[in-house]
């Protein structure tokens, strides 16, 4: 795996999960890492758990969903580590569990206003910096490293219905059209842009979707043919590569990490 020294990754939804294991991992390849979550006792643990492995970590408090609470988010993190070379838009929330005609408007629109509007909104953000950086240093430019990385967090939901959760399959749809627009609008300015769509993966929205009904639990791993949940780590691996010096010519893709639920 790559060495990320000097690179600074910026990750929204750090506070458990996916995203605490992005950042730390990131943090164990000796990257700086800004953890953005709007939870600040969960955000600020992973950053301690950071600085434990001698890396370097920044708390910001961010909304995903608020716009200028992202660009706030950024602002922060140009302040404190002077750049922006990796983005990883993790957060996200599992919205009420129902079939679409007992959702309300409002259950849909906090879904994708979270899932999908911390997306769009952080790629502005994000790729606006990074590509400021490139006008500043221009002799790096065509370094495949230099330009910037960004991965999106989409779900295997986001390939194939997910029955009682329409809200969340819709916004993890959305998820991976924003991603490949995105990587086809600046992959001449060599920022790579790529989406992740894992499977039922151990975390807080895992355990709550659970808790809706007996049985759930079983129910779930049965159909995933390797016969168990994905683990956060394994996830952040497959982050990691995507933003690595190993990776220079994917962009615009949506690597399932399902198991082999999409195999058949």
């Amino acid at each position: 795996m790559s060495d990320f020294t000097n690179q600074v990754a910026f990750v929204t939804g750090a506070g458990s999960g996916i995203g605490r294991a992005t950042a730390l991992a990131f943090a164990k390849q000796s990257a700086r890492v800004v953890v953005a979550e709007i939870n600040e006792v969960n955000g600020q643990e992973t950053v301690r758990q950071i600085q434990q492995v001698g890396a370097e970590a920044l708390f910001v408090r961010c909304d995903v969903a608020d716009p200028a609470q992202i660009e706030s988010a950024i602002r922060q993190t140009i302040k404190t580590f002077d750049r922006l070379d990796i983005a990883v838009n993790n957060a996200g929330i599992g919205g009420k569990y129902g079939r679409i005609t007992e959702q309300t408007p409002e259950d849909f629109g906090q879904v994708m206003a979270v899932n999908v509007g911390g997306v769009f909104y952080g790629m502005q953000a994000q790729i606006r910096q990074m590509l400021f950086q490139q006008a500043v240093d221009k002799e790096k430019a065509d370094n495949p490293m230099a330009g910037g990385k960004i991965v999106n967090v989409s779900s295997i939901a986001g390939v194939r219905g997910m029955p009682m959760g329409a809200p969340y399959s819709a916004a993890k749809h959305a998820v991976i059209g924003l991603t490949k627009t995105a990587a086809l609008e600046y992959v001449r300015q060599n920022i790579r842009i790529n989406a992740v769509c894992p499977v039922y993966t151990h975390s807080t929205m895992v355990d709550e979707l659970i808790s809706t009904a007996p049985g759930m639990e079983e129910r779930m791993r049965r159909m995933i043919p390797m016969g168990r949940f994905g683990q956060p780590e394994e996830i952040a691996q497959t982050i990691l590569w995507l933003c690595s010096a190993e990776n220079t010519f994917c962009t615009g893709q949506a690597i399932q990490l399902d198991g082999g639920m999409t195999a058949g």
